[in-house]
């Protein structure tokens, strides 16, 4: 089982750029494929970006590409995802997610994920 916590949200200015976290707790951090996925007023759940267990593999929604970057440091049991030129439309609570995987899977479906953190608020102003 594992614990999942975010921390970084906040306001920014329309093309500003965030950081955030997600830290795990767990002894088996190794063991899971991390996802960041977002969910703006009104809407569905949307995936951002994922990254495999080790081989650094990663995902990225079309909307994010060239703009957002997901990392992971296993020695730190964080995953990290580097949000730049945001956009006021991606104003949204962003939630990491954790699921149990093989070594260079990715999962992209918000179902397939057992582990969820509390989410972070993201506000970009116009």
């Amino acid at each position: 089982q594992v614990q999942l916590v975010e921390t970084g949200g906040g306001l920014v200015q329309s093309g500003g750029s965030l950081i955030l976290s997600c830290a795990a707790s767990g002894r088996t951090f190794t063991a899971y494929v991390i996802a960041w996925f977002r969910q703006a007023p009104g809407k569905e759940r949307e995936s951002v970006a994922a990254i495999t267990r080790r081989t650094g593999g990663t995902y990225y929604a079309d909307s994010v590409k060239g703009r957002f970057t997901i990392s992971r440091d296993n020695a730190k049991n964080t995953v990290y995802l580097q949000m730049n030129s945001l956009k006021p439309e991606e104003k949204a609570v962003y939630y990491c997610a954790a699921v149990y995987a093989g070594w260079d899977q990715l999962v992209t479906d918000a179902n397939s994920y057992a582990y969820w953190g509390q989410g972070t608020q993201v506000t970009v102003s116009s």
